[in-house]
């Protein structure tokens, strides 16, 4: 039998799969850091990669896997009600990054390396500088943007090989309605040389 899924429920399994490899991946590095790099001052996450290619793949969609990463990353390491906001709030300044996929085309971003790299590093920048600001409107002051930077500068290098290597993979790093409507349109001539053929 062969069933065939909606666009719709195609677009909820994609982003729930998105979402646990998020999760599996924030907790596998947030343990990791904890037993082997307790006390250091650099954290790593994949929160900014994983959101930047939803954005492409999804758009606004993204919203829950930023936020889903502030909940896991708060969640682990045992952080206040307080921080969980900086981080929640904080994190969806990335969703600016949907001005860039606006006005350059998410397209233009995969095929252009220089793009890709921009981009990744915007997404990535816009979360940093999202937590300094809400961190600072919280009273701790202007001078927390530049840490949430520096603390999380190792980041940019996971953020810009994840992206990169996502926009080097076929249907990874596009839109997906119009991936899907390319495969189709694909899958169509085939059958349409088959029968002419």
């Amino acid at each position: 039998m062969d069933r065939q899924i909606s666009f719709a429920q195609y677009r909820v399994i994609d982003n729930i799969l998105f979402g646990i490899i998020l999760v599996i991946s924030e907790s596998v590095i947030i343990t990791a850091a904890g037993r082997w790099f307790p006390g250091q001052l650099y954290t790593v996450s994949v929160a900014a990669a994983v959101t930047a290619i939803v954005m492409i793949r999804w758009g606004v969609w993204a919203v829950f896997h930023s936020a889903l990463s502030a909940f896991v990353y708060i969640l682990l390491q045992g952080g206040s009600p307080e921080q969980l906001l900086i981080y929640v709030i904080g994190n969806e300044f990335a969703l600016a990054g949907l001005l860039m996929i606006r006005l350059a085309g998410g397209k233009r971003i995969r095929d252009n390396v220089l793009l890709t790299i921009v981009y990744a590093l915007t997404v990535q920048l816009l979360m940093q500088i999202g937590r300094g600001v809400v961190a600072a409107a919280l009273g701790a002051g202007i001078g927390a943007v530049p840490k949430f930077i520096t603390m999380d500068a190792l980041s940019e290098l996971f953020t810009v090989l994840i992206v990169f290597t996502a926009s080097r993979l076929d249907g990874v790093f596009e839109d997906q309605k119009t991936y899907l409507l390319g495969l189709q349109k694909e899958k169509e001539n085939q059958n349409g040389e088959n029968e002419n053929g």
